[in-house]
């Protein structure tokens, strides 16, 4: 995804200036009980997983179990998998092949047969996680070479829906067919899979390269005579794509969130008076992708632009980004997507590793920003710059809900009921309750979270320093290893799909290592 952006446009980010934030620029503001906390798990090219195609089943599940366990560690509670990186599949329950980067060879199924998606969605639920399915809708697949697509792919059986254009083979979006074939692809997933949301990353119609043209304007003839020229035409087919999409997914599933991470700049301000103080490549006009539109019309439910930049870069600054897409949020939230891939390169501005450290501050100062993504996974649990460190040492180091979305549902469910706590022989407590009764627009309880205080502390459930535990899994039992002997007061909430968080149940008192 950006790697392949940092080789074709060095040009933004050679023009930063020197300058770094300290460590008190922003004071560092408690974590929140409520951020969301995702990152990118790559799977095009095998950058995050699996480390090379055609791993058998056993290791390909052991790796992702390694980084799911290593990123809850992390405080991280939402994973971003890509599942269809080339008009492919990592999931069973649809109609295209399997992938080349899961199998080494497309179409392919993994041996020992198994379900790739419906196992990271049941181990990241297990963790407390959301699992966002990550598409590419337009990339059909990463060379020209005749071999690497399948039989029955796609672009085999439907060559004319596609162009080919920087060594790669495109859908090409302005044909009516190619957008119901990608909403009905990715709607298999919605349909059939447990998953939390949809994802669109920033690769719309392709990022221009030298000599290249894209060739459609013969469907441009056919299509566009009602659009004044060929830019906004291929934005309207963007736009149907996006809309038709979304209007699917919450008919479907109205819990389900549909989420975009465009590039970073939306449009420059000497382009148009609502852009951003910003003198770069910009979405809109070279991508075709009108993000500010999509967040002001309502048909997403996040945007997550990749400033994957320094603070004050000449072309594009951290700070003037996440200022600009904040303030055109329309209601949605933003979640920043930030380069930890970047945190050790030898350039201005990213050689002080507070640089991330530094940006996680700026946004949790501005309460129109609900989180941060991180690309990629193997920059994370690598510890570049000394990032991971930082997350589980001071802005993860408690657990966080994610945000809520109350557009899409703003009814909590109601409170469990009957916790008991049992001290174990090894000092384990051991909790049980019953499922809270069906909320009042009709949903059950989907997960919890558990809450341990000492027994002089008052209840308060809006400090996240006192969740022990959260499972998205209708599971009513949990186990505290925590074995410091005392008295200790226990409470458990109730989740929804959206975490619509329940009033707390009744109190629960034990007392281990003797403590009476």
């Amino acid at each position: 995804m950006s790697v392949l952006k940092s080789i074709l446009f060095p040009i933004i980010f050679l023009c930063s200036l020197n300058h770094t934030f300290s460590q008190n620029t922003y004071h560092s503001l408690s974590a929140p009980k409520r951020e969301f906390r995702g990152v990118w798990i790559a799977t095009v090219a095998n950058i995050d997983w699996p480390s090379k195609p055609g791993l058998s089943t056993d290791l390909q599940k052991k790796e992702l179990l390694r980084i799911f366990d290593e990123h809850q560690k992390s405080g991280i509670n939402a994973i971003i998998l890509q599942v269809r990186p080339a008009a492919d599949a990592f999931y069973s329950q649809g109609t295209e092949p399997w992938s080349r980067f899961l199998t080494g060879k497309q179409g392919r199924a993994p041996a020992p047969l198994y379900d790739p998606l419906a196992f990271a969605i049941d181990e990241a639920h297990k963790r407390g996680m959301e699992l966002h399915a990550w598409f590419n809708p337009y990339r059909a697949s990463t060379t020209l070479s005749p071999t690497e697509l399948s039989e029955d792919h796609i672009a085999k059986e439907k060559p004319h829906w596609f162009f080919s254009y920087g060594g790669k083979k495109l859908f090409n979006p302005g044909l009516p067919e190619v957008r119901d074939y990608i909403v009905q692809t990715i709607m298999n997933v919605v349909r059939n899979y447990d998953i939390d949301g949809v994802h669109f990353d920033d690769y719309f119609y392709p990022y221009p390269e030298k000599g290249q043209v894209i060739r459609d304007a013969k469907e441009f003839a056919l299509y566009g005579q009602n659009f004044k020229n060929i830019g906004d035409w291929r934005r309207h087919n963007v736009d149907t794509l996006i809309k038709v999409l979304s209007e699917s997914i919450h008919k479907e599933k109205n819990f389900v969130k549909f989420g975009i991470s465009p590039f970073g700049i939306w449009r420059n301000k000497s382009q148009d008076p609502t852009g951003s103080e910003s003198n770069g490549l910009d979405g809109y006009g070279t991508l075709y992708a009108d993000a500010r539109k999509w967040v002001q019309s309502g048909w997403i439910d996040y945007i997550n632009p990749q400033i994957y930049f320094p603070f004050y870069n000449r072309a594009a600054a951290f700070e003037k980004l996440t200022d600009w897409w904040s303030d055109n949020a329309f209601g949605k939230h933003v979640y920043i997507g930030q380069a930890a891939y970047r945190a050790t390169e030898r350039r201005a501005g990213w050689m002080n590793w507070s640089q991330i450290p530094d940006q996680i501050r700026y946004l949790r100062n501005n309460n129109r920003v609900q989180g941060s993504v991180y690309f990629s996974s193997k920059s994370l649990t690598g510890n570049y710059a000394g990032l991971q460190d930082s997350l589980r040492q001071n802005f993860y180091r408690h657990p966080a809900l994610p945000p809520q979305m109350l557009w899409r549902d703003d009814t909590p469910p109601q409170a469990p009921v009957n916790l008991n706590a049992m001290a174990s022989t090894n000092d384990k407590i051991l909790l049980n309750w019953n499922e809270p009764l069906m909320s009042r627009d009709g949903e059950k309880a989907y997960g919890y979270v558990v809450y341990r205080f000492s027994n002089t502390e008052t209840i308060d459930i809006q400090n996240p320093e006192k969740i022990v535990g959260i499972s998205y899994q209708n599971k009513t039992t949990f186990v505290d290893s925590h074995n410091v002997p005392g008295t200790y007061l226990y409470v458990v909430t109730a989740l929804d799909r959206l975490k619509n968080e329940s009033q707390p149940s009744n109190n629960a008192i034990v007392s281990i290592g003797g403590a009476n």
